[in-house]
C-alpha cells in the first residue's frame, strides 16, 4: 500500500547548469476569489500542458505553500532556452494568460486581489548541491535524478567540486 522507503544517503545527478524557476501568487483579499482562483487554475493547466509535452524542457516541479496564501512551484527546466521558449510560444497556455494579464493592467483593471510573481535562475555547475537522507527522489533529484552520495562526495564541498564530463573538458578546453 505504501511506497518502500528509500534507506541511506544520496544526491542529485544533476550535470551542468540547473536551470530554476520559481512561480507563484499571493492572494491579498480571501473574498475576492473571482480573481484569484483563475490565477491558480490556470497554473495547473500550464503544468498539466507541459507534463503531456515533456520536449518542452520541465523536468520536474514541486508544489508548495509559504503561507495560507501564498502558493508557489519550483520548476526544473532542461535550459533557459526552452524555458524562455515555453513562455513566448503563442500556441500555449502561458502566452494566453500573459495576454489577458496585460490587457487588464493597461486598462487599469487590476484590483490587487491577487499578486504573482516569478523568479529564474541558471544555477552554474560547482554552484549547486544536494543531500537527501532516507528520500525518494524529490527536487532537484525528481528532475535530474538520483545517485548514492558517494558517487558526488560525502560532504557538501566535495559535491560541490564536482564537475561532469563536459564540465571538465570545458575546464581543460
Amino acid at each position: 500500500m505504501f511506497a518502500e522507503p528509500v534507506l541511506g544517503r544520496t544526491t542529485a545527478d544533476a550535470e551542468g547548469d540547473v536551470v530554476v524557476l520559481l512561480i507563484g501568487m499571493r492572494i491579498n483579499h480571501f473574498w475576492a476569489a473571482h480573481q484569484w482562483l483563475p490565477v491558480a487554475l490556470s497554473m495547473f493547466r500550464m503544468l498539466g500542458e507541459l507534463a503531456r509535452d515533456g520536449d518542452r524542457g520541465l523536468l520536474g516541479r514541486v508544489l508548495l505553500t509559504a503561507s495560507p496564501r501564498t502558493y508557489y512551484v519550483v520548476q526544473y527546466w532542461e535550459s533557459k532556452e526552452k524555458l524562455y521558449a515555453y513562455a513566448t510560444a503563442p500556441d500555449m497556455f502561458h502566452h494566453r494568460v500573459w495576454g489577458i494579464i496585460n490587457r487588464k493592467e493597461r486598462a487599469g483593471k487590476t484590483r490587487g486581489h491577487v499578486g504573482i510573481w516569478h523568479e529564474a535562475y541558471v544555477v552554474p555547475e560547482g554552484a549547486y548541491e544536494s543531500v537527501y537522507a532516507d528520500m525518494p527522489a524529490f527536487g532537484l533529484a525528481a528532475a535530474h535524478g538520483q545517485v548514492p552520495v558517494e558517487r558526488r562526495g560525502r560532504y557538501a564541498r566535495d559535491r560541490f567540486a564536482h564537475r561532469s564530463a563536459a564540465g571538465v573538458a570545458e575546464e581543460a578546453g
